[in-house]
């Protein structure tokens, strides 16, 4: 049996009174996509993690479903709250509302899938999170919905190849699976180091940079890093309907999910079509700017939507 757990996270200061748009928001101009007219409506992301403080008032709403994995809550399948607060965070950078004063995510109108998959401490099977991937592949909403997105912020050292079979199904069913690169980094990109299911050639791996647009020093460098997005001091939802500042690879995933909706949304009502998995890679990396770094630090460089 293998274990996956979330990548270390460090949280910062928990916060009362947030500032409506977070910095990381608008360090990849979000902002530029609302304005015309796109907030990820209708996209459903799917996000594995500790669940999600469902009542928050920047997520109240925002949650069309979802499913507990664990043993947490006597193991009940309909009880996916957060008990570590990881999961909450993760929930407000892609999708927050931001209104009232709370804080705003990547994509406002988008919906979450809530599926809890690591427990209260962080940790959870492997086996666990295979169903939960096959689980988002089958879901639908009350609308027929399907999920667009699987976001992943958690890792582990093991190649599981049942896990990597149900990424690549969900991939087959045109689903973008976006997962942290891992925080093991020694800050030398001469030197690589890999987390599961990030590793995998065929899933979005995101590695994080500072607000000042510096890689962080934590970041897993590897081959498969595709891109780069704010990861450190990142404010958003946290559990008792508060707000906090957290750092890690986990952080970046998010901002590169919510991302996503934006750009599924915008171009299939500019073209009138569903896109394809490929198709969604390549307008993701479209929307990326080079920093500089190599090519196992930053990848194609970092999450820049352009209007």
């Amino acid at each position: 049996m293998s274990i996956v757990k979330l990548t270390p996270f460090r949280v910062g200061a928990t916060i009362d009174t947030p500032t409506a748009v977070p910095k990381g928001i608008s360090m990849i101009d979000a902002p530029s996509y609302w304005q015309q007219g796109f907030q990820g409506e209708g996209i459903v992301i799917a996000v594995l993690d500790t669940g999600c403080q469902t009542g928050h008032p920047d997520l109240r709403g925002q949650i069309i479903g979802g499913r507990n994995f664990t043993n947490d809550y006597l193991g009940i399948p309909t009880r996916y709250q957060d008990n570590n607060g990881h999961g909450t965070h993760v929930c407000g950078t892609i999708a927050g509302r931001g209104e009232n004063g709370g804080v705003a995510g990547a994509a406002p109108k988008a919906k979450l899938l809530v599926l809890k998959v690591l427990d209260g401490s962080g940790k959870g099977k492997t086996e666990n999170m295979t169903e939960a991937v096959k689980y988002a592949i089958k879901w639908r909403g009350p609308k027929g919905e399907k999920v667009r997105v699987i976001s992943m912020s958690l890792g582990g050292p093991d190649d599981n190849p049942n896990m990597h079979a149900a990424i690549k199904s969900a991939v087959q069913n045109n689903i973008a699976v976006v997962c942290a690169a891992g925080n093991d980094g020694d800050g030398n990109a001469r030197t690589s180091e890999y987390s599961y299911p990030g590793a995998y050639e065929e899933v979005i791996e995101v590695g994080s940079v500072s607000l000042q647009q510096r890689i962080s020093p934590f970041s897993n460098s590897n081959s498969e890093i595709d891109l780069v997005a704010p990861g450190e001091q990142i404010l958003s939802t946290y559990p008792h309907s508060k707000y906090a500042l957290l750092s890690g690879t986990s952080m970046a995933t998010p901002h590169v999910s919510g991302a996503l909706a934006l750009i599924i949304e915008k171009y299939e009502k500019k073209l009138n079509r569903t896109l394809t998995e490929p198709e969604i890679y390549k307008l993701l990396l479209q929307n990326t700017v080079k920093l500089g770094f190599s090519r196992a630090d930053e990848g194609n460089g970092m999450l820049k939507l352009r209007s």
